[in-house]
């Protein structure tokens, strides 16, 4: 289980309004779930936002699957 300060996502209303972003990038974890929904590998997000790590992607993906 994934605990609170190992989670890959964070939310801070100084950082883009408080949108659920993956930790130190101003990337919307959003992002990911839309990239996958419209076709895209892992491996090309990655390639488009490189300041996510794929640690962080892949825990938020099982993050996302707990939860739905």
């Amino acid at each position: 289980m994934i605990t609170l300060l190992q989670s890959p996502v964070s939310s801070d209303p100084e950082v883009m309004g408080g949108t659920l972003v993956f930790k130190n990038t101003r990337v919307p974890a959003q992002s990911l779930l839309e990239y996958l929904d419209d076709g895209f590998s892992l491996d090309e997000f990655l390639e488009n936002f490189p300041s996510v790590n794929r640690a962080d992607a892949v825990n938020f993906l099982k993050l996302a699957r707990e939860y739905t």
